[in-house]
Formats: structure tokens, C-alpha cells, sequence
């Protein structure tokens, strides 16, 4: 069993950890999945389907504003979203940060805007880009819902691999540098009840676990960049 065990873990491990980077450190109470603790959570974790597609298609942002256009460019591969021909692939078919912009997205957040003060996304922006690829999208700001139900939705969502969670939370909140970010969750370990946070900034952050406590306080803060609205979480299927 030991060795069986050793063997998933390797598997689990074998998409994320193809590139380590010189990362921050840590705050307490934040667990690297490349520590010993953090492997055994994933091994662990009752739901954990969505961890699979996702860490195939794991996508580090290409500039500091674009979070969510890295976050959805996961997620639209791991869908498997019939693909465009990428420049960055040689032409093969692949969804990258720059090919996402269709007419329809670009109508909805032009990439020149995400490069434009403020910067970056909102919840708005990222369910809106979504739904402009003719995905099924529920997003919720996080003073519209309460722990009990976001962690309910997230389970249901990480234990079915058509269904993805997605974040939009305040990294002071749990103790890492700078302010809003994006990202897909992974796994959810019941025993601990936390979340995996496939952190598409891999250069500043590996994946890490966060309480469902802790993740759901720093959704429920205010982005000042979409009208007082607080972040929150978005759903998202074919």
C-alpha cells in the first residue's frame, strides 16, 4: 500500500511539478502542494477530479494583469472547447492568453483594457468572457452567498471534470503580497476542509491549500474596480 501510495502521488504530482520556480514564501497556515503535507492532502482529497484536466493544461499568466485571461485559457482546454490554431503551437489548436480575445470576448473586455489602469479583471469580467465562449456560467459575489453554500457548490463542481470552481479573492487576505487575483480551484480535502488554489502565477506562487474559511473571507471583500461589488467565485460548464 505504501508503494501504491507513492506511486499516485508521483502521478498526481507529474503535470504540476514539471516546472519549480523560486517562489515567495509562505504565510502560516498556507500549504505548498510540493511539500510532504500538501502532497498527502491531494492523495487525500475526497474531490479532486477537476485537478486532473487542469494540471494538463496549467497555464502560468504572461503579465501581471492577466490572471484571468491565463485562468480562462485553462479552463476553456480542459473543456476541451474545440481550440483555434495557436501561433504559440505552431499552428496547432490551442487556447492561450491572446487567442481567447474573440470578437465576442473582446466585447465584453478587450485585452487593451486589461492592460489599462486599473488593471486586470473583475468576478464581472471574468463570468462575461466566459459566457462570450458559449459556456454555461454562474458567477456570485461572495456578500450574495456564505461559506456553507460556496463550499457546497465548490465540491459538487471539483468532484465532476466537465465542472470547474473559479476564484477571484484579496491575496492580503490570506497573507500573500499584493491585491485581487484569479485563479481555478483543484481538489478539496474534507478532513482539513481546504481548498487547492492552481495559482496561475507560478512564478511568485506554487499551488497551496487554503481553508475554505480563509478563501471564502477573501472573496468577501470589496473590489473598488467593480462598483463596491465584493469578489466571489464563478461556475463554469459546457
Amino acid at each position: 500500500m505504501k508503494v501504491l501510495g507513492s506511486i499516485l502521488s508521483a502521478l498526481l504530482l507529474a503535470c504540476i511539478t514539471t516546472v519549480q520556480a523560486e517562489t515567495l514564501p509562505l504565510p502560516e497556515g498556507v500549504i505548498s502542494l510540493a511539500s510532504p503535507e500538501g502532497e498527502a492532502l491531494l492523495v487525500g482529497a475526497e474531490a479532486r477530479n477537476d485537478y486532473f484536466p487542469l494540471s494538463i493544461n496549467f497555464t502560468t499568466q504572461i503579465n501581471p494583469a492577466y490572471c484571468g485571461p491565463a485562468t480562462i485559457a485553462m479552463v476553456l482546454n480542459a473543456l476541451n472547447v474545440p481550440r483555434p490554431a495557436s501561433k504559440k503551437t505552431l499552428g496547432l489548436g490551442l487556447f492561450d492568453q491572446e487567442n481567447i480575445f474573440t470578437p465576442a470576448a473582446d466585447a465584453v473586455k478587450p485585452a487593451k483594457a486589461i492592460l489599462s489602469p486599473p488593471y486586470g479583471m473583475t468576478l464581472d469580467d471574468l463570468g462575461g468572457l466566459l459566457a462570450a465562449h458559449d459556456l454555461k456560467v454562474t458567477d456570485v459575489h461572495a456578500s450574495e452567498s456564505d461559506l456553507d453554500a460556496f463550499r457546497k457548490t465548490a465540491v459538487a463542481e471539483l468532484a465532476d471534470d466537465d465542472h470547474f470552481i473559479l476564484v477571484n479573492y484579496l491575496r492580503k487576505a490570506i497573507g500573500q503580497e499584493s491585491g485581487g487575483h484569479i485563479s481555478p480551484l483543484g481538489a478539496y480535502d474534507a478532513d482539513t476542509d481546504r481548498f487547492l488554489i492552481l495559482d496561475v502565477t507560478r512564478y511568485k506562487y506554487p499551488p497551496v491549500w487554503v481553508t475554505a474559511e480563509a478563501l471564502f473571507a477573501a472573496m468577501n471583500t470589496v473590489d473598488s474596480d467593480n462598483d463596491g461589488k465584493t469578489r466571489g467565485y464563478v461556475s463554469v460548464s459546457r
